[in-house]
């Protein structure tokens, strides 16, 4: 018991994350498909907003340089998608039950990404749906202010406000309560997120120190009882030298991980921005192409 304790402190103290072969996993929350009617609309507008605040921080960020067409489509593409940074908004958004209706409230700070998180990102992304490059066009011709924004992109682009939610169903099952999230987990999250699709990246997940205390038969091994107090003591030498070693090489260790995702991201930031660039020119090309075939077609008399 004793060893199983000491395990379990060894992890607390140079563990922030764990690979996910490890056996331990979260529940998995999917999103609330019939709840999606009933926000679609607010979705919409907090949308409209964020692809305003976040083109704007775009435009700030370059300086003088006139922000792209293509920067701001990426910025669409990625808005709804709770995998990428442009969505952080969704998880500081909280839905409330009001009488017949559901409200959402945004909140201070991100909170754990459950179901009502899902069924947000779900929602976002049923608005804009093929709709990422019309809106980015959109944004980057006609420089709108956020209502003609709302207006064009809930309105006129989609159905998501053309016409009111309907009410919610008194048996309705209320949804769980926000969960803020401690900054610790927000800033590893974001580190382990940029990492994602980076070749030989490790699947790393991170957890909760509940979860770390959850863990079970952690230490148990298939030695009989009788032998535990003989591995008590080589035991707690191997983990005063190995927690030695990680203070030791902490500072060189965190300098490397930060310099090598920092290289690795921006190449493949690169690489991407080129493909999906090209891929756009030729789509733009291809449509104007057969629209002007369409014209020069005529029915001889």
């Amino acid at each position: 018991m004793n060893r199983i304790l000491v395990a379990v402190v060894s992890v607390l103290l140079f563990c922030s994350w764990v690979p996910n072969s490890h056996g331990l996993k979260k529940p998995v929350t999917v999103a609330r498909k019939e709840d999606v009617p009933y926000i679609k609309c607010q979705v919409c507008e907090k949308l409209a907003s964020q692809l305003h605040q976040q083109v704007q921080k775009k435009q700030t960020q370059i300086g003088p340089t006139k922000i792209s067409e293509f920067q701001i489509i990426e910025i669409a593409e990625n808005v709804c998608n709770l995998k990428k940074e442009e969505a952080d908004w969704i998880l500081r958004i909280d839905i409330v039950e009001q009488r017949d209706k559901l409200e959402l409230v945004e909140q201070d700070v991100e909170g754990q990404c459950n179901s009502e998180c899902k069924t947000i990102e779900r929602a976002c992304q049923e608005v804009i749906g093929y709709s990422d490059t019309d809106v980015a066009e959109y944004m980057y011709t006609s420089k709108p202010d956020i209502e003609s924004l709302i207006n064009y992109l809930c309105k006129d682009l989609t159905e998501a406000c053309r016409t009111k939610p309907p009410p919610v169903p008194k048996d309705r099952t209320p949804g769980e309560p926000f969960e803020p999230k401690p900054s610790k987990d927000a800033e590893m999250e974001k580190i382990l997120r940029s990492m994602e699709g980076m070749p030989g990246a490790p699947n790393m997940k991170m957890y909760s120190r509940d979860e770390l205390m959850n863990m079970k038969n952690v230490g148990e091994d298939a030695d009989e009882d009788e032998d535990e107090d003989d591995e008590e003591a080589p035991f707690s030498s191997k983990l005063g030298n190995l927690l030695r070693e990680k203070e030791s090489a902490k500072s060189n260790w965190k300098q490397k991980i930060t310099k090598g995702i920092a290289h690795a991201g921006e190449a493949l930031k690169k690489h991407a921005n080129k493909v999906s660039y090209r891929i756009h020119k030729w789509w733009k090309g291809f449509k104007a192409a057969r629209s002007g075939n369409a014209k020069g077609s005529k029915p001889e008399l």
